[in-house]
C-alpha cells in the first residue's frame, strides 16, 4: 500500500513525480540513504531507528493526526489545501471464516476490544508505533469497503498493471 499511498498523495498534491515500486522496507531506505531517490512513504514503525538515529528525517505523516511518538512531525493535512481531508493509515483487523457463528464473531470482537483497552497493550503497541484502536465487526466490513474502492481508483487513475 505504500507504492499507491504514494500514488494517492502525487494526485492529491499535484505533484509529478516518478513512483518508484521496491520490492519491502530495508531496499527503499538503502535507496534513500544513498541518494537513489529523493523521498520516501513507509509505515512509521520499521522507520523508528532510522529516525531515532537521525539516519531519516520524515516530513510529514499521511495520517488524520500527528503521532505520540512523533510530536513534532506535522500530518500532511496541516498543510491544507488539497491535503486538508487526506488521510492514509494502515490497519490490522482479526479475520475469522465466514461461517463462524455470529455469536462467536461478536464474543471475539468485545474480547479483542477489552484486550485493546489495557494500558499495558496500549502502551507496548505505542513502542511499536501502533494505536490500539477497536472497532465492531461492522465498522471493519465498512473500512474495507472504502479502502477497496479508494484503492481500486487509485490503480485505475495511476494505470498500475500487474506484470
Amino acid at each position: 500500500t505504500q507504492n499507491l499511498a504514494a500514488e494517492l498523495f502525487v494526485s492529491a498534491a499535484g505533484l509529478t513525480a516518478q513512483i518508484v515500486p521496491f520490492n519491502g522496507t530495508p531496499p527503499v531506505i538503502t535507496a534513500l540513504r544513498g541518494g537513489e531517490i529523493d523521498a520516501m512513504v513507509e509505515i512509521l514503525g520499521p522507520l523508528m531507528p532510522q529516525i531515532q538515529s537521525k539516519a531519516l528525517r520524515p516530513v510529514a505523516l499521511l495520517s488524520e493526526k500527528r503521532s505520540p511518538v512523533l510530536p513534532d512531525v506535522p500530518a500532511i493535512k496541516e498543510a491544507g489545501g488539497n491535503l486538508s481531508q487526506f488521510n492514509v493509515s494502515s490497519w490490522n483487523g482479526l479475520s475469522v471464516p465466514a461461517k463462524t457463528p455470529p455469536d462467536v464473531v461478536q464474543r471475539l470482537s468485545r474480547e479483542l476490544q477489552a484486550i485493546l483497552a489495557m494500558p499495558e497493550v496500549k502502551k507496548r503497541l505505542l513502542e511499536l508505533s501502533l494505536y490500539a484502536q477497536g472497532s465492531t465487526p461492522e465498522q471493519v466490513s465498512d473500512l474495507l469497503s472504502q479502502d477497496i474502492r479508494r484503492w481500486t481508483e487509485i490503480i485505475a487513475k495511476s494505470k498500475i498493471e500487474k506484470h
